[in-house]
């Protein structure tokens, strides 16, 4: 992962909160995150999509359920990056978080992501 395409990925407030959500949820989502983030789903999918296609998350389907979480090749730094901006943005992730939590209904999910079978 080139240092560049990360932090130019980290430097969007809708993709930068997705990651900062997904770091401290595990998983979550397409609905989850439309939710926390109170935005339409469109635009939180087109993020998602690019965070996809650079390499930082991958996704799993199930059944009507699109789930996102880090990409297991994303490497340690990265994650370092994220786990340290979490930690020191706690604020910034209040209102979302709350609003994720407000959530009368969350989809299931069916295992652990990394020892689904779909």
């Amino acid at each position: 992962m080139e240092p560049s395409v990360f932090f130019k990925a980290m430097a969007d407030d809708t993709r930068l909160c997705c990651l900062l959500l997904i770091q401290q949820q595990g998983e979550l989502c397409v609905c989850e995150l439309t939710a926390a983030l109170a935005q339409s789903q469109p635009k939180v999918s087109r993020h998602l999509a690019q965070l996809r296609n650079q390499g930082i998350l991958q996704d799993r389907r199930q059944g009507q359920w699109v789930f996102y979480r880090f990409d297991e090749t994303l490497p340690t730094w990265c994650r370092q990056v994220l786990v340290a901006t979490l930690q020191d943005n706690q604020a910034m992730l209040a209102a979302p978080t709350e609003r994720l939590h407000a959530m009368n209904w969350r989809p299931e999910r069916c295992c652990a992501a990394a020892t689904c079978g779909d």
